[in-house]
């Protein structure tokens, strides 16, 4: 199989309802398609979904890596050798990640169709369906109860609450679902970066009988050290997300015992085939994962699905960043059925975008 075309396409997306996270407020985003030919017939494609803040990227930056990297190293190239296509593409994106994820993403997409397979089964077909929690940003109090009880009317009972900005609001809406809800629903907290110790132990000594299921990224991404701290005081799942952006980053959480899980985001890690690898070094140090994801249309979720269907050691599945998205051309990609992730089941990563473009 060779690749005998190339087309790529940048795409903005309004978000129906926008949210506040620690760091900033979020209405919109662009996310970059990349859609092969090949000489077998099959056609595969792949999504960028870059981010100043996180991925350290633009459209405009993967449309250019597109250009001068990606499209001369793939032309006429088999996708069958995707360790060496990513190799040379890792060259020169080394800080593109998201960029390395489309490519990644095509590539496996080819494949797994050539395979004539969903991806999952392609890569392992441990299991066939995950829950995913559904994320609330930061929001009053009442909005924050109002929303939950639209999420668990929609069927969702994994929910990941969004904070750091100020613990004691942070700690009361905690209280609050637990009083509301019960145990019908498993409540996650995301501090997006935004406690020190002192915040971080408040924040768990006062929850701790309402039954927080995990601390996502309590302190800052660059201090490993400080995330270790929390993690050594509190008896929850202690969480690293922005703090791993690649292999090395998961190796020293994990050696140094600095954090109980990972969240792995294919945007952040480049893709798929880095993914593989950095669960395995987590796996390693009996370390469990989440996939989770930012707001990504419903082609790179299931690219996300995928991966998590596919190997045992990824246990949780933050896949909502689709779900708000107007005019998403993967909206289809992925099914959900009362907070309950699914495939298509048709090959690869089981969607064409082909009216897209």
């Amino acid at each position: 199989m060779k690749i005998t075309g190339l087309e790529v396409k940048a795409h903005e997306m309004r978000l129906s309802e926008p949210y506040d996270i620690f760091y900033e407020q979020v209405d919109r985003c662009t996310n970059v398609f990349i859609q092969a030919h090949t000489d077998t017939g099959h056609t595969g494609y792949g999504c960028a979904a870059p981010d100043q803040m996180v991925t350290g990227e633009t459209a405009e930056s993967v449309l250019n890596d597109y250009k001068t990297v990606i499209e001369p190293v793939f032309r006429n190239a088999d996708p069958f050798r995707y360790v060496y296509l990513l190799e040379e593409l890792q060259k020169n994106l080394m800080k593109s990640p998201s960029a390395m994820a489309m490519a990644d993403m095509l590539l496996f997409d080819l494949i797994a169709k050539y395979a004539g397979v969903p991806l999952y089964k392609y890569l392992g077909g441990f299991r066939t369906s995950i829950p995913t929690s559904i994320t609330i940003g930061i929001m009053s109090l009442k909005e924050t109860i109002n929303k939950a009880n639209e999420c668990f009317r929609q069927g969702f009972t994994i929910l990941k609450l969004k904070g750091g900005k100020n613990v004691e609001e942070d700690i009361e809406k905690i209280i609050k679902l637990r009083e509301k809800f019960g145990e019908s629903l498993q409540i996650r907290f995301d501090a997006n970066q935004g406690y020190d110790l002192s915040t971080a132990t408040r924040f768990f000594e006062e929850t701790r009988k309402y039954g927080v299921e995990l601390l996502e990224q309590p302190t800052p991404r660059k201090n490993h050290e400080l995330l270790g701290s929390v993690s050594d005081y509190v008896t929850i799942p202690v969480m690293a997300d922005e703090s791993i952006m690649n292999l090395r980053d998961v190796f020293r959480l994990t050696s140094n015992e600095f954090t109980d899980m990972i969240n792995i985001k294919l945007m952040k890690v480049g893709g798929i085939n880095e993914a593989l690898h950095i669960n395995s070094v987590a796996k390693a140090a009996g370390v469990e994962s989440m996939i989770g994801c930012m707001d990504e249309s419903g082609l790179a979720i299931a690219a996300g699905l995928h991966f998590c269907l596919a190997r045992s050691n990824v246990i949780f599945a933050d896949l909502d960043g689709h779900f708000d998205l107007i005019d998403d051309p993967g909206a289809n990609a992925v099914i959900l059925k009362q907070g309950v992730l699914f495939t298509t089941e048709k090959p690869g990563l089981g969607f064409d975008l082909d009216a897209f473009f």
